[in-house]
């Protein structure tokens, strides 16, 4: 690890304030997005259950502020049998480091890719931010077997309730290296304000159209 990195004082500076507001706009936000968003679930579900006949969602583990586990469920966007696809050696891994997606995931269903492309896969994590194990705005939360990799300075990131949106998700995703990605959890971390959150919420727009447009 780069020493110059464990120089940088993490120092969470959240007042109570901060915390009531920001809670009391996951609770509206989420909530009001599930009732507005509900047309798209529902024609998400029937989509990839035409598909394959299978299961709408896949659960999983994430790990969450002071390092506690929690349940998530996301639309499921590859086949059944996925574990029985061979994945080429060969393919492009789009994200560095401990964490990775394929460029050409052969798993991947014909309406996986476009929910991926869109989005709309994360859409059941609303229902976490509604119960409190997420935030709109955070470190997104990592699944155990990344987490189990992390170093002690790059633990810091949950001192803060995870979320849906961040530094990374607003940067060029693809050329952020694991460890950048880690940086900026930091930053956030260090600058925890109502400020910081409304500009990476007015941030996500303009740059979840640019990733659908790349990825079109």
């Amino acid at each position: 690890m780069n020493e110059t990195r464990t120089m940088i004082a993490v120092k969470p500076n959240v007042s109570k304030g901060y915390e009531f507001c920001k809670r009391a706009f996951d609770i509206v936000a989420s909530a009001l997005a599930l009732i507005i968003l509900s047309p798209i679930f529902l024609i998400t579900a029937i989509a990839i259950k035409l598909e394959d006949h299978g299961p709408v969602f896949y659960s999983n583990y994430l790990v969450g502020k002071d390092e506690k586990k929690f349940p998530i469920h996301k639309f499921r966007s590859m086949y059944v049998n996925a574990a029985e696809i061979n994945v080429s050696a060969h393919e492009q891994k789009d994200t560095a480091g401990i964490t990775f997606k394929l460029a050409h995931d052969p798993r991947v269903t014909k309406v996986g890719k476009v929910i991926r492309r869109t989005c709309i896969d994360e859409l059941p994590q609303l229902f976490n931010i509604l119960k409190g194990e997420m935030s709109f705005v955070g470190p997104r939360p990592l699944p155990p077997y990344a987490d189990a990799q992390l170093s002690p300075y790059d633990r810091n990131r949950y001192k803060v309730k995870g979320g849906l949106l961040c530094f990374w998700q607003i940067s060029d995703r693809s050329k952020v290296s694991f460890e950048e990605w880690m940086d900026m959890d930091i930053r956030y971390v260090n600058e925890a304000s109502v400020w910081t959150d409304f500009k990476i919420l007015l941030m996500t727009v303009p740059a979840v159209f640019m990733t659908i447009w790349k990825n079109y």
